[in-house]
């Protein structure tokens, strides 16, 4: 398989299995038997493809088998193309068809796709997924007898046949029953005999019941009458109806015609008015044809001495730009003599200056002592540039402190915004009162704390339940005051009208009170904390809920303390005891001196499930205003740095300018030699440059000339397109006066056609109406003859057949009569009830099946006798085969399973002896002393075990 270039196998006479270490070929022996044998790939379980058997880097490959035959061994080949997935087949060396080949095949009895008889080690997983009844067939048609797989096929059409006939007798019994029996019968298959037993019973009652049908029939057949006059009459309606109609659209169809005549004589009288108009009209569009033809000369002249004049004005646009260029060159040729005169005096005056300046003294001494002062200034000017970045460092540092602590209290505040909001959903009145307190704090005496599920902080989330459990949600949204007085006039709030409830703290202070024991001896009861020590709060409100709820004597356990609950209420004297998710009350009786508790579920904390922890609140505020502090301080030594570094640089700038005139003093008078040099340079290029300017008059003229030429042309022939224009416009003027008097003569022949077309128009109308109504009945007529046509069940060319035209003549000739005569033969039909044509038919039915029914129960009696004989012989003769073949199989599994001290057996398994397709064989196998037999299944065993099964 994908492995050797060329590979020749001699296997002996038993080949049985195919073994070897990894990677020597057995896989390739495997592939190339069922490739080779007209094996599909999916018998192999490796690839979908023969092409992808052949070795990598080939186009084609080759497999070549020789099978044992007497009297002739038989060779097959097949090639295999990698490209398209084909094979090529040969037999003895000579071309052959796939069909042939199996067919060569299958006489040999080998069947690879049979994994009793082919098993690749692909496979072992799906050989162990058989079915019993799929392994009973298999291991027939490999190792068993030919006519052992026959037998068992045949046994099973057997079976599938007597189930039919069982079933066909089984609905025949039904199906002769009454119409008016009810009871079904539950099971799916009678037996024969049972059948037989009925049968005598079953004929006597179905000839009591035709009996009783008797009557019935004959009121049906009255009935019948009834319905048979009933549809009749149904019949002749709509064709009396369609009369009717038809004798209405003929007299319309009178009505139009004479409109019609009428109609055409009035249109022949205003023929000529019309005629007339027509050639006004057309009198009218020629001249309007005319005048549009002369309108569109006109404007093509106009456009064309618009271009002139544009063209005009170019040519004085073009002569203005000559002007101009010259007074231009006029203007350059006078700056040019300008610049050649201040040069001049420039150089002259220079000149005068460096004969007068004297010779350049020592400066040296005042140059060194200059520098030496700006090297003592720049020293110092580092010194302060040090000092100014270290500030500045500390300044940021002292920033992003600060910037840390507002990201943390604006954390802080978000937490108290989402208590805000919970206080706004949940007690609108409340909500108002704070936002009434933060704004009036300044009229209070004392302290005044907002509401308690603000100020309260667990230091923890886990507590919250704790304290909310603990104090009564009024107190969660009271106000606490220090002072009556306070209270009082917070509870006025001028006059407004909000619900709102205020406490007022203690006069004395409890919030430092002690419990009534540590809270290191209650430990041992699985206390951790008293309620006081799980949250932070303002000393007013904490002295409030130590005095009102105790909170500083009330602890607080665990799972534990639940668990010893019993005891922990007896050796403690607490009144309320908290534990991970209960609260217990405790109350000792008046009366019996007796120990009472109650206890109660903790519920959800609503109020502080988010905390705010205002001493570490407090803490960030102070360490913010000391940075505020410390960056003022430094703000102010920059401020002084800054200004130092202002004089210095104001020196600084001094002793440069100082510098820098000294050294202008030495080089003055180079810089004059220089400087008039390069005057002298600009004043040669200045006469250089001189213009022309009687040349540049000359060529100007000569182009004015020229433009004024051509400016005559266009002034000529601007004229002769006036000339051109002039008589257009006069014909354009007789135009428009035809056509006002043709408008004219049309208008007055309008008027005198008017009064013709009212007659006209008043005769079309009713001839359109007469002919809509006629149009209509005509559909009403067609649409009444295809019901009629419908009801008599007539096609589009048959006639009336003669029996109906017989019955018509005997009933009534008008809707009313015909009516009236349905009406009643429906009220007599109706008293006819519970009949129907069934009643009939099965009277029928039953007379003639009553006989059928013997003959045919008798017939197949007979055949599932002969069946049940011939499935009795084909079943002996196929369970000694089989079980002659189970019995060598299981011993011979069994000894080889003896021999790995193993226990192995195969046997026979029957569900239910009459069932052939439930048939099975099952492996059961033993692999270690300890367990029991086991079914071979694709769960119980591991893949080994399932291998060596």
């Amino acid at each position: 398989y994908r492995t050797y270039d060329v590979c020749e196998v001699y296997p002996g006479p038993n080949l049985n299995v195919v073994v070897g270490a990894n990677g020597t070929g057995k896989s390739s022996i495997v592939c190339a038997i069922c490739l080779g044998l007209a094996g599909k790939p999916s018998f192999i379980g490796r690839a979908d493809k023969v092409g992808l058997f052949v070795k990598q880097g080939c186009s084609s490959g080759l497999v070549e088998i020789e099978l044992f035959k007497t009297p002739d061994n038989i060779i097959i080949t097949r090639e295999i193309q990698v490209v398209n997935n084909t094979s090529t087949w040969f037999l003895n060396r000579k071309p052959a068809t796939l069909k042939t080949v199996e067919e060569q095949i299958a006489a040999l009895n080998i069947q690879v796709d049979n994994l009793c008889q082919f098993l690749p080690q692909d496979k072992v997983g799906e050989f162990a997924k058989l079915s019993k009844m799929e392994l009973l067939e298999a291991t027939e048609k490999s190792v068993g007898s030919r006519e052992m797989y026959q037998f068992h096929c045949e046994l099973k059409n057997f079976r599938e046949r007597e189930r039919e006939l069982e079933v066909n007798i089984h609905v025949i019994k039904l199906n002769v029953r009454s119409y008016r029996v009810s009871r079904l019968f539950t099971k799916e298959v009678f037996t024969l005999q049972n059948l037989c037993r009925e049968k005598t019973n079953s004929l006597e009652k179905m000839k009591q019941r035709v009996e009783r049908y008797k009557q019935d029939v004959e009121r049906y057949h009255e009935r019948k009458r009834h319905i048979d006059l009933i549809e009749m009459l149904e019949r002749k309606r709509p064709w009396v109806e369609y009369e009717n109609v038809r004798e209405q659209h003929e007299e319309v169809k009178q009505s139009r015609n004479q409109a019609k005549k009428e109609l055409k004589i009035l249109k022949e009288r205003q023929a000529p008015w019309t005629k007339k108009i027509q050639e006004a009209e057309e009198n009218l569009k020629i001249l309007d044809m005319k005048t549009k033809d002369n309108t569109a000369k006109i404007k093509e002249i106009a456009q064309k001495c618009k271009q002139k004049q544009d063209a005009l004005e170019m040519k004085d646009k073009r002569i203005e730009e000559i002007k101009q260029a010259l007074r231009m060159k006029k203007d350059e040729e006078m700056d040019r003599q300008k610049k050649i005169h201040h040069t001049q005096e420039l150089i002259e005056t220079w000149e005068n200056e460096l004969d007068t300046m004297a010779v350049c003294e020592n400066l040296q001494p005042q140059i060194d002592a200059v520098n030496n002062e700006l090297k003592e200034l720049q020293e110092e000017r580092a010194n302060i540039d040090s000092d100014v970045s270290d500030l500045r460092a500390e300044r940021r540092n002292q920033e992003r402190e600060e910037k840390r602590i507002i990201d943390h209290l604006g954390q802080l505040n978000n937490m108290m915004k989402i208590k805000e909001e919970n206080l706004k959903g949940r007690f609108r009145d409340t909500y108002s009162a704070l936002m009434w307190l933060r704004k009036n704090k300044d009229k209070f005496k004392k302290k005044v704390c907002e509401p308690m599920m603000l100020e309260i902080n667990t230091r923890d989330s886990r507590h919250a339940k704790y304290v909310e459990n603990h104090i009564s949600s009024d107190d969660m949204r009271a106000f606490v005051f220090e002072s009556q007085e306070d209270m009082e006039m917070f509870l006025i709030r001028d006059h407004q009208k909000l619900r709102v409830n205020a406490v007022c703290a203690p006069t004395e202070s409890c919030a430092e009170n002690l419990p009534s024991r540590p809270i290191e001896e209650l430990h041992q009861y699985g206390f951790f904390s008293y309620l006081r020590e799980l949250f932070d709060a303002p000393h007013p409100v904490m002295s409030y809920l130590c005095s009102q709820y105790r909170v500083h004597d009330v602890p607080v356990g665990t799972e534990k303390t639940r668990d010893m609950i019993e005891r922990v209420i007896k050796e403690t004297s607490f009144r309320q005891i908290y534990t991970a998710e209960e609260r217990y009350a405790i109350k000792v009786s008046t009366y019996t001196n007796l120990t009472l508790s109650t206890n109660t579920s903790l519920r959800a904390a609503q109020f502080l499930h988010s905390s705010v922890d205002t001493e570490e609140r407090r803490q960030l505020e102070s360490q913010q205003q000391d940075i505020n502090n410390t960056l003022k301080s430094l703000d102010t030594r920059l401020t002084a740095l800054f200004e130092r570094q202002r004089r210095l640089e104001h020196r600084d700038n001094e002793l440069r300018q100082q510098k820098k005139e000294l050294l202008e003093r030495g080089n003055k008078r180079r810089q004059l030699k220089s400087k008039i040099g390069l005057k002298y340079d600009s004043l040669r290029q200045l006469e250089q440059d001189a213009i022309d300017l009687e040349k540049e008059y000359q060529v100007a003229n000569l182009k004015i000339k020229e433009i004024n030429k051509q400016k005559a042309e266009l002034v000529t022939e601007l004229m002769h397109l006036t000339k051109t224009v002039i008589p257009l416009s006069i014909l354009n003027g007789d135009l428009t006066l035809q056509k006002i008097k043709a408008t004219a003569e049309k208008n007055r022949l309008e008027s005198e056609y008017k009064a013709g077309i009212v007659q006209l128009r008043a005769a079309e109308q009713q001839f359109n109406e007469l002919d809509e109504r006629k149009r209509v009945l005509y559909e009403n007529c067609s649409e009444l003859m295809k019901q009629a046509r419908q009801v008599c069940k007539l096609g589009p060319d048959q006639d009336l057949p003669k029996e109906f035209q017989t019955a018509f003549q005997t009933l009534p000739n008008t809707l009313e009569e015909i009516d009236a005569f349905l009406n009643e033969e429906k009220t007599r039909a109706s008293c006819f009830t519970g009949l129907n044509a069934s009643v009939v038919e099965e009277y029928n039915k039953q007379t003639q099946e009553i006989q059928q029914l013997t003959d045919y129960l008798e017939e197949k009696k007979t055949e599932l006798n002969n069946y049940k004989q011939n499935i009795s012989e084909v079943k002996e003769s196929w369970l000694k085969l089989l079980k002659e073949m189970i019995e060598q199989i299981n011993e011979k599994f069994s000894k080889f399973f003896s021999s790995m001290q193993c226990v192995g057996e195969v046997d026979l398994h029957v569900e239910n002896e009459e069932e052939y397709d439930k048939y099975g064989i099952r492996i059961r196998v033993k692999f270690h002393s300890s367990t029991e037999l086991h079914e071979l299944t694709p769960h119980h065993q591991s893949g080994g075990e399932r291998s060596v099964s």
